[in-house]
């Protein structure tokens, strides 16, 4: 006899949540059949196809490539998926250890203008072009330096193109290596927004399309860069984007309208 479930029952068996469940559907990742009633109905083939699904989120591969992936699977044979998943895992693996380089040579500039704030003479006025503050910054950090955390594979032409994070499911995170809802407030949630919480405080923040930039002092760019680093990987549809400019990081983080209300939650909103 053929086994069948709910969309609830397959949410408590595979621990994907319903909403991840439905965007899938939606996506063209996940079918069901319908009951005489209209319900949602899976069988058990939906829990090797969401088990697929998460390995290969997991391999940082967007949704796209995994739908093609998805067909391979279904009708291939082994050796055909694995010739069709190495080059892609390849592909992640170069960009990653670009990335790597990328952020390297930010903690450099970091390590330089903290030097040079540390040898900087302590002068009881008011801080203005004479004490080299604004204008004798060192060579390493004289011109802004960019780090964009996402995990759009877009090159520089399609910068205009729809970013990778606007076509993610909206408030669906993998925390722990369990997938869950932002929204349903776990220990590890909690304690990720009293994190973002302590390094924001006190950054002036001003309302941007899709989301807001934070003004703060360049000496926590460190630290924000870390956060922002570990929440894409378990939030992957924040798009963050960091701006060192002499004393002051610039922090932009975007994410699909959908999460509005998680934005505001984590980073605040503009005066």
């Amino acid at each position: 006899m053929r086994t069948t479930m709910r969309i609830s029952q397959l949410a408590e068996r595979t621990g994907v949540p319903a909403t991840t469940l439905r965007f899938y559907e939606g996506a063209g990742l996940l079918t069901a059949d319908r009951t005489p009633a209209g319900y949602r109905s899976y069988d058990e083939g939906a829990v090797d196809r969401l088990a697929f699904i998460g390995a290969a989120k997991h391999l940082g591969l967007p949704l796209d490539e995994i739908a093609e992936l998805l067909t391979v699977w279904e009708s291939g044979a082994c050796h055909e998926v694995r010739a069709e998943l190495r080059p892609r895992v390849a592909a992640r693996l170069d960009e990653a250890e670009q990335r790597v380089e990328e952020l390297t040579a930010f903690a450099a500039s970091l390590h330089a203008a903290l030097e040079h704030l540390d040898a900087l003479p302590a002068r009881a006025g008011r801080c203005d072009p004479e004490c080299g503050f604004l204008t004798a910054q060192p060579a390493a950090v004289a011109a802004p330096v960019d780090v964009r955390l996402s995990t759009s594979r877009k090159a520089a032409a399609e910068e205009q193109e729809e970013e990778l994070w606007r076509a993610a499911a909206p408030v669906v995170c993998s925390l722990g290596g369990e997938q869950t809802t932002r929204a349903a407030g776990t220990d590890a949630v909690d304690e990720r927004a009293e994190q973002w919480h302590r390094a924001l405080d006190g950054g002036d923040r001003t309302a941007i399309a899709d989301g807001i930039r934070l003004t703060l002092p360049a000496d926590r760019a460190g630290e924000v860069a870390e956060l922002a680093a570990s929440e894409q990987q378990c939030c992957p549809f924040f798009d963050f984007r960091l701006h060192l400019v002499g004393p002051r990081l610039l922090l932009e983080v975007r994410a699909p309208a959908e999460s509005a209300e998680l934005l505001a939650d984590l980073f605040g909103t503009a005066a």
